[in-house]
């Protein structure tokens, strides 16, 4: 009997470097009039990129743990709808990154980060109180949020790769937030 023999180093497929990789470009922000509360992410992933909308991995969590925080099954309903939904709730989206390097979607492989303009946005939403920085990465930029007068906060990923923590827990740190906030009714 033949053992399989492992594939020779020159076989692999070369990963690319941030040098060889182009630049992306996010998502445009989503706010409405009435936005007291921006969910900052690092960096849209493959999939959102692809379908030019926010948390679009299906194993993503951020449309779950809002539909579970309004009562409304925010995934039956097309995107423009659920940005609707959100923006008449005082809820943005927006990333802190407008452009980077990428391989795949992992934040760790963001590469030469070009931050979007946070401070523009604040001139333009006349009653945003709060950041929500949805993951570690989006999280770095919390001294820069806070600085814009801000009430900041560090909520844990709704990446599927986070792993870490069950639904249930994420639930409830998204749930305090959102009641601080005045984006469900406290409790």
């Amino acid at each position: 009997m033949t053992r399989p023999q492992a594939p020779d180093v020159a076989d692999a497929a070369p990963r690319a470097d941030a040098a060889t990789l182009s630049t992306l470009s996010g998502l445009p922000p989503v706010v409405g009039p009435a936005t007291r509360l921006v969910v900052l992410g690092s960096f849209p992933g493959v999939a959102s990129l692809a379908a030019q909308q926010y948390y679009a991995h299906p194993r993503n969590q951020f449309w779950p743990l809002l539909s579970a925080l309004w009562g409304l099954d925010l995934r039956a309903l097309d995107y423009p709808h659920r940005l609707q939904e959100l923006t008449a709730r005082g809820l943005g989206l927006w990333d802190v990154y407008a452009a980077c390097r990428r391989e795949g979607s992992l934040d760790s492989a963001i590469r030469d980060a070009q931050p979007n303009d946070l401070a523009g946005l604040r001139r333009r939403v006349l009653h945003w109180q709060a950041v929500a920085h949805n993951g570690g990465e989006s999280a770095r930029s919390a001294r820069l949020t806070a600085a814009l007068g801000l009430v900041v906060h560090r909520l844990p990923s709704t990446s599927p790769a986070n792993a870490s923590w069950s639904f249930e827990r994420k639930l409830a740190a998204w749930r305090a937030a959102f009641e601080q906030h005045g984006l469900i009714p406290s409790s």
